[in-house]
């Protein structure tokens, strides 16, 4: 760490170099050097001395120009940008100003009017809608608090129990949902010991407690009497997989108090997709729209506030795959991912304010709260990669599985303290990928992923992003081979009031195989938030986002986070099957096209027990330039095995993926492996078909037994497994096994991977169909009471 931070002052000490530089000699640039020179600006606003060495090397119409003269360019050239964005944004607010010393002017004289206007029945209706006057704000505002009224309070909307959340002692609110309506609604009432003005503070800053809130930002503010405002909004959301845009908004909020002392705060979208504040700014955006949402907020007698939320939203649900609509037509996503999220919040800040919350290792409520904010938002920013933030997707021609975005300009720095940032010679690139689940809940998932990391990760990559943590400079990985021990020890740092999240460093324990660093430590520490682990939650996603820290956790340490999002797919009744096979996880990239739903045959044969979800990967990688292709050569390789381990863990965990109707044995106590397939005692194996069948999953019996994980189980093939014997048997009943779907063979030695022979009293042996009933999948082995000899 200290070295780091020495090197992190040298690097920061060279901004002062610029006293040294002789002021009185003038470079002037030919047509030709200031081309190059912004070419490279254009790639990398801010080049190292070894960048800019390289610059000169490379181009001989640089030669005859010093380094020192090379870095006063950049500098000027950066500082000539950053004028011209204050330049713009000023010249917008000075226009804001000027629009609002008007509004103030004329509300008073022009609300009486319309009022006049009103009792004569003269004035036309859309002249009060008329966005561009403070009189037609003030319209939509007041019929915006109307409609919201009667959604938090009455029954504008037909409201049905959110399914999983009934009220009683020990919940923190009602929950209800929209059963019918235009749009996803979703409703929360509940106490929260704050009072009125602070809540609404807290909630109106929607990026300092929504996950999904990229960004919000006021454009304009204007009295509307009685001490309310109103205001114009832009925000963005994340989009919340790689496979779908992300969603902004424009639209009117307005901030009032009711005569019986309640505080309000409604919303709505105004009218036009190009509203907002440039269309540049939208480009990666789906404008979607907010009706009438917001919070009602009532004080109650001796402290505290009854708060009412709806949250009403139409997410434009025609611009993803039709396989991903029901995120986007869920009224029960809307409500776990806000109004849920919002009401625990809030009642997550009364509790840290009144002391009721104890964190571990001495931290603050609000710097652990930030750390889980700053893991999310990173995970957020890989996933959907905005050309503004400096993403640039890397030789894609649409066929890739697994994505490669670059970003020259991103940093380390922490949001507190970016003075603390590392700096790196290239960037950070970010490999990432999106796919189908068939029939694995998602909490189980998470849960497995994060209790056993040695059976989808690589230590060595790891340690890789670890090591760039401590140094200025990033090795390729592999330069200092590194054995993971197996050993993966959680300690927890705090929670939210209900679990739903947890925060947590992960020490992952690891050795050198170099003789000279065998007493070094190479152990790995990782912070991590996970969340959406109660299977019973309904809606709710669920994630495992970890990023390497070092071993001094500062609060203001640098995080590049990676990981894991799960989120279900609602099945509908009115759903039909797509051309995706079920049963067998998929990618969607290829396969997936935008458009109208497509109508299918009536022959729809998929059961309602089927339960999908889209699971979203992305990890990042930092590099220097001149590793760039290799760096996303490991990365792209990396998560492809990282999916493939995924795949497998999903198959063997999941409850259904041997469904009772494909045995074809009795005797192999078919309900009773099924329910407990993972924890089951006797070894289970499933092999594919090929020439040389390989095992595509096994339970952790199965394993054990192999002596191997499931990331390595996929090079091992069905011959290495039984000794002669064995083979002699399973190529007697292989005719029969085939014939009747099933065999039982005696009892027999197996061979570990690790050469050991294992006994068993018997196997079993039968076919695993596909979804048809028909085409053979895999076969199938249970190998009972085994043991080492």
């Amino acid at each position: 760490m200290a070295m780091a931070l020495a090197q992190h002052r040298e690097s920061s000490s060279d901004s002062s170099i610029n006293k040294h530089l002789d002021g009185g000699k003038y470079v002037r640039y030919t047509a030709e050097q200031v081309e190059a020179l912004e070419r490279v600006y254009a790639e990398c606003p801010k080049p190292s001395s070894l960048r800019r060495q390289q610059l000169i090397r490379e181009c001989p119409i640089l030669s005859n120009i010093e380094p020192k003269q090379i870095k006063v360019w950049f500098q000027n050239r950066r500082c000539r940008e950053k004028q011209k964005k204050e330049s713009s944004r000023l010249q917008t607010v000075s226009q804001l100003v000027c629009e609002n010393g008007y509004m103030k002017q004329q509300l008073h004289t022009t609300s009486a009017a319309d009022a006049n206007c009103d009792s004569l029945g003269t004035t036309p209706q859309h002249s009060l809608r008329d966005t561009n006057s403070p009189a037609g704000l003030l319209s939509i505002a007041e019929e915006t608090l109307a409609e919201f009224l009667s959604k938090a309070t009455g029954t504008a909307v037909d409201w049905v129990q959110m399914p999983g959340m009934k009220p009683g002692p020990d919940s923190v609110g009602i929950f209800t949902i929209s059963q019918s309506c235009s749009g996803v609604a979703a409703r929360a009432c509940g106490l929260v010991s704050l009072e009125p003005i602070k809540i609404a503070e807290i909630l109106k800053d929607r990026p300092s407690w929504s996950r999904d809130c990229r960004n919000l930002e006021v454009f304009t503010m204007f009295p509307a009497g009685n001490g309310g405002t109103i205001e114009l909004v832009y925000a963005q959301k994340f989009a919340p997989t790689t496979l779908a845009p992300a969603r902004d908004f424009w639209t009117l909020r307005y901030t009032t108090t009711l005569e019986n002392g309640s505080l309000v705060v409604c919303e709505r979208s105004l009218s036009g997709s190009g509203a907002g504040p440039s269309a540049a700014a939208a480009a990666q955006f789906v404008r979607a729209e907010v009706l009438p949402s917001g919070y009602l907020i009532r004080p109650c007698e001796g402290g505290g506030s009854i708060i009412h939320i709806v949250d009403h939203l139409n997410l434009e649900a025609w611009s993803v795959p039709e396989v991903l609509r029901p995120l986007y037509e869920s009224s029960k996503v809307i409500a776990q991912k806000m109004t849920i999220a919002a009401l625990r919040y809030i009642r997550q800040i009364a509790q840290e304010t009144s002391g009721e919350v104890v964190y571990s290792l001495g931290r603050q409520p609000a710097v652990l709260r930030t750390f889980s904010q700053r893991l999310s938002r990173g995970f957020n920013d890989a996933i959907n990669g905005f050309n503004d933030d400096g993403w640039s997707i890397m030789n894609c021609d649409g066929t890739e599985d697994v994505i490669i975005a670059i970003n020259s300009s991103k940093s380390f720095s922490s949001t507190s303290n970016p003075a603390n940032a590392l700096s790196f010679l290239g960037g950070v690139l970010c490999a990432k990928a999106s796919m189908l689940l068939q029939n694995i809940a998602p909490a189980v998932l998470v849960r497995f992923l994060r209790e056993h990391r040695s059976e989808w990760a690589d230590f060595n990559v790891d340690a890789y992003c670890a090591a760039s943590l401590k140094a200025g400079t990033n090795a390729y990985p592999g330069m200092r081979p590194t054995r993971f021990t197996g050993s993966q020890i959680i300690m927890p740092l705090g929670h939210t009031i209900e679990h739903e999240e947890l925060l947590e460093v992960i020490r992952l324990e690891g050795h050198s195989f170099v003789q000279e660093d065998a007493f070094v430590s190479r152990d790995i520490h990782l912070l991590q938030i996970c969340s959406g682990i109660d299977e019973n939650a309904v809606g709710a996603c669920s994630e495992l986002v970890f990023a390497p820290i070092d071993e001094m956790f500062p609060d203001d340490g640098p995080l590049l986070p990676s990981g894991f999002r799960v989120i279900p797919l609602d099945s509908k009744s009115s759903d039909t099957q797509d051309s995706l096979t079920t049963n067998r996880t998929l990618d969607l990239t290829s396969s997936l096209e935008v458009g109208p739903a497509t109508n299918h045959a009536a022959g729809d044969t998929s059961s309602c027990r089927n339960t999908r979800s889209v699971l979203t990967i992305a990890f990042q990688f930092p590099f220097e330039s001149n590793l760039r292709d290799n760096v996303a050569t490991m990365a792209r390789q990396y998560v492809r095995s990282v999916i493939s381990s995924v795949q497998r863990v999903a198959m063997a965990i999941s409850p259904y993926h041997l469904g009772a109707e494909l045995l074809r044995s009795e005797s192999l106590g078919g309900d009773s492996i099924l329910k407990n397939l993972w924890q089951h005692q006797d070894a289970i194996l499933c092999c594919s078909l090929k020439s040389q069948p390989d095992f595509i999953f096994a339970n952790q019996a199965g394993l054990d037994m192999l002596e191997t994980t499931l990331v390595a189980l996929q090079d091992i093939t069905l011959d290495k497994l039984f000794d002669e014997s064995g083979r002699k048997a399973l190529c007697s009943d292989f005719g029969k096994l085939m014939q009747q779907g099933y065999a039982c063979l005696p009892a027999g030695i197996c061979i570990s991977t690790m050469g050991r022979h294992v006994s068993y009293e018997q196997a079993f042996a039968w076919k695993v169909l596909e979804a048809d009933e028909s085409t053979v999948h895999c076969l199938a082995f249970s190998f009972v009471n085994w043991s080492f000899v």
